[in-house]
């Protein structure tokens, strides 16, 4: 995203990639009025849905990965707090609204810089349905979760984290980097 950064964003003069005075890394640099323009990881928040002892999972009716299965996710909005980023996905993924929110893993997925924030909640009913971004949701026992078709590793690695927590009876906040190959050229 960065590289295709060509013009300021405060006065619309062409920018300049170069390090600023007292900074480490190359930033987009105005010389015009001298505004640097700094590109940071995208927050994607998250809750596990519960409701009793089962997991609300969403098949996914969007890129990318149509057709796995998630929890409600998706990139935190400006003004929003991670928990009320999470119950406004569980609404707009599920038509659920979620309760007593828990943050449960911290995620960095420096490849694609993403941060996840996933937390844990109680659903206030057990209706649910699907919407314009998922084609199902359905409650699931531990042991019916497809595990195969999860949709992505962090969504993966969250319920791996909620599910042994729960089992242990003590829940914590797990932190995780996640680092995975990326396409090699040749």
């Amino acid at each position: 995203m960065s590289s295709e950064v060509r013009f300021c964003t405060a006065c619309g003069h062409a920018v300049e990639k170069r390090v600023p005075a007292g900074d480490h890394l190359p930033r987009h640099v105005c010389p015009a009025c001298g505004h640097v323009q700094y590109f940071n990881p995208r927050i994607i928040t998250g809750v596990i849905p519960l409701w009793q002892e089962r997991i609300l999972l969403c098949r996914r009716a969007i890129q990318p990965r149509l057709g796995f299965w998630t929890f409600p996710a998706g990139f935190l909005e400006l003004h929003e707090t991670a928990s009320a980023g999470a119950a406004r996905e569980a609404r707009e993924e599920a038509a659920i609204e979620v309760t007593d929110l828990q943050l449960n893993s911290v995620i960095t997925v420096p490849h694609v810089s993403q941060i996840y924030m996933i937390h844990y909640g109680q659903m206030r009913s057990a209706e649910h349905r699907p919407t314009a971004e998922s084609s199902e949701t359905h409650l699931v026992d531990e042991a019916k979760i497809p595990w195969d078709e999860i949709a992505f590793p962090t969504i993966f690695s969250g319920l791996k984290r909620f599910l042994a927590d729960r089992a242990a009876g003590q829940f914590s906040v797990h932190s995780l980097d996640l680092h995975w190959p990326t396409k090699k050229s040749g």
